[in-house]
């Protein structure tokens, strides 16, 4: 491996630009001198990494194709021996398919022909945050997701490596183990953490406001319009955009959607002209997106757009050593917010949580520990507290016991139909109470109950 001697910059160029068309390089030199940075230009592969081994940079520009390689091969040649460097690929019109595979080789990120100076200004604001430059020297950690358990410990680790990227994010998981929780970090990490969060429920939006939720209208633009409103994009606009449950999405809006990813600008409804944005598109799901791409209801390519990295959450009871302290945590903060002492765990209530399987995760704990709190009489939770179902029955206060980890899907759709029957049954079979009871809208519930093959 060849090793660099990193100098300190002492007023040397910022950005090196790679691409064998002069023209180009002298473009992308003036925008760039617009924004008070200076740069070297190399015409190949050879003549970037010389100057890669005599200078240092703090942005590196690269076209995809060179005379004498590709440029994913510099991204890998930077991402090996300069590690510190952020590099972001040049892709032309509609080659998002070599942006994706850049993104995935290491990119810090992507520009698409012609470049404009938003592009470059939005380019170079977040690579200097991600550097430390123009922070406000607060330290940030990502101790939000807490646990000591070796899946907690990597998939943090794993956080604070993709908060340094702006590639796009798909979180998965099963309900309750913290994805939101994991995109807010990601942010908060990263360099767009002074900038908006918008974090947007997929299911929870009516189809025929879906366009106009997501990209804005203009006054008139339909009946009730009476003014211009953003959408989420807008809102979102130099932050970061997180859509959960992404698989709820109707399959129209996905095309809209893929577009708006694909060349990072929108139309509003009612408008004639296109709006630039600039953000970093975060998405979750506790569905398979795999299997709904197989059964076509779910695009493949928006796909593989979402899904540039994936951060798994583990579920809870892959990391059952981290259970005493989750508990903890969520005592205390369950006690202060109704004013009362806080309680503490049993030996016989820590090992039954320890045995639990907790099909809802880390949320169905905290409801755990929140009925326990109420219904302890001491200020010690003794097993007998947590109404938990005994190991090996069959039904209990939190529904059927698994059966086998082999039937995971099984037994949450059986757990899901459980829940929603007897929503219904208490609604006397009203959908849309049964909905708002639920805390989903009509449509996710109308969704739900033909996915389960449940009558009307």
């Amino acid at each position: 491996m060849i090793q660099h001697e990193r100098r300190n910059r002492t007023g040397g160029p910022d950005v090196l630009i790679v691409d064998d068309e002069e023209d180009i390089r002298e473009l992308l030199e003036l925008s760039l001198l617009r924004l008070g940075l200076a740069s070297d230009g190399a015409a190949s592969l050879a003549e970037a990494r010389a100057l890669l081994a005599e200078k240092r940079y703090r942005l590196c520009l690269t076209d995809m194709r060179l005379p004498d390689g590709e440029g994913l091969e510099l991204v890998r040649y930077i991402s090996e021996h300069v590690r510190d460097l952020p590099v972001a690929v040049i892709t032309a019109f509609g080659s998002m398919d070599n942006a994706v595979t850049a993104l995935k080789a290491g990119a810090f990120d992507y520009l698409a022909k012609p470049v404009s100076i938003d592009q470059l200004k939005a380019l170079v604001k977040s690579v200097f945050a991600v550097r430390g430059e123009g922070c406000d020297g607060q330290p940030r950690d990502s101790s939000s997701l807490v646990g000591h358990s070796p899946a907690m410990v990597q998939a943090r680790s794993l956080i604070e490596k993709l908060a340094r990227s702006q590639a796009p994010v798909f979180i998965s998981g099963e309900s309750g183990t913290g994805k939101e929780r994991a995109a807010r970090m990601i942010h908060d990490l990263g360099p767009r953490s002074a900038a908006p969060f918008v974090a947007v429920n997929c299911g929870a939006i009516p189809e025929n406001l879906m366009e106009s939720e997501f990209f804005g209208a203009r006054k008139g633009a339909f009946t009730g319009a009476d003014a211009d409103r953003e959408g989420f994009f807008q809102a979102a606009d130099g932050g970061t955009l997180f859509l959960d449950e992404v698989g709820d999405l109707p399959l129209p809006m996905q095309v809209k959607l893929l577009r708006a990813i694909q060349e990072k600008r929108f139309r509003r409804l009612g408008d004639t002209t296109e709006t630039a944005v600039d953000v970093r598109i975060l998405s979750a799901t506790h569905q398979n997106l795999k299997v709904m791409v197989d059964e076509a209801r779910f695009r493949q390519d928006l796909f593989y757009r979402l899904n540039v990295i994936e951060l798994r959450m583990p579920a809870l009871r892959e990391r059952s050593e981290d259970i005493p302290l989750l508990a903890g945590i969520l005592l205390e903060r369950l006690a202060m917010a109704s004013g009362g002492p806080v309680p503490r765990l049993g030996d016989g209530a820590l090992a039954a949580l320890a045995t639990y399987s907790f099909p809802g995760n880390v949320r169905e704990l905290e409801n755990i520990l929140e009925r326990a709190l109420a219904l302890a009489s001491a200020d010690t939770i003794e097993a007998e507290d947590l109404l938990l179902a005994p190991a090996g029955t069959g039904e209990g206060v939190h529904g059927p016991a698994v059966s086998g980890p082999g039937d995971l899907q099984d037994y949450l759709d059986q757990v899901e139909r459980q829940v929603i029957e007897e929503a219904l049954e208490k609604s006397g079979g009203n959908r849309t109470a049964a909905a708002r009871a639920l805390g989903v809208t009509f449509r996710s519930l109308r969704y739900r109950l033909e996915r389960l093959g449940m009558k009307e």
